[in-house]
């Protein structure tokens, strides 16, 4: 499924997703180094690192939906909306997240809230994965000969 959506000849999906990945993450090493006795601002930071994530993850599902409008085949588009499934189950996750940690005064996670944190964030990066075997994988597949390769000319 190639990306429709694109910027100076750049897809856009591929280049906004690594934006929640790296929030995701660096909000679950904050929320590590507080429990492992760090100050409370890494709580704060980490709570902060998802709201970010949580709006870097919203554009990421706009333009997967921007792509999905102009996918023909119905196989790609089955694939394009698993796709975009799974990273709205991970923004879901990370909302919840969000919501508990609203309730506590200084925003810090305990034990429990980091583990649907890192249960989230393993999601989040087996949806980036997918994604992008998805985009990398050739439309016809490439059969070789005995003789080698078959010519780009011939493949299709």
């Amino acid at each position: 499924m190639e990306s429709r959506l694109r910027i100076a000849g750049q897809a856009v999906h591929p280049l906004l997703i690594m934006f929640p990945l790296g929030l995701f993450t660096m909000a679950v090493l904050f929320d590590v180094g507080n429990l492992l006795g760090g100050p409370d601002i890494l709580g704060a930071l980490a709570y902060w690192n998802i709201v970010a994530g949580l709006v870097g993850g919203a554009l990421v599902v706009l333009a997967s939906a921007i792509d999905l409008l102009f996918v023909r085949t119905t196989r790609a588009k089955r694939f394009g909306v698993l796709r975009n499934l799974m990273h709205m189950g991970v923004l879901i996750l990370f909302t919840v997240i969000l919501m508990l940690r609203m309730q506590s005064q200084d925003r810090v996670a305990g034990g429990g809230l980091l583990m649907v944190e890192l249960i989230a964030l393993v999601a989040a990066f087996f949806g980036a994965w997918y994604g992008g075997e998805l985009a990398n994988r050739p439309a016809v597949p490439v059969f070789s000969r005995p003789d080698g390769p078959i010519p780009a000319s011939r493949r299709y």
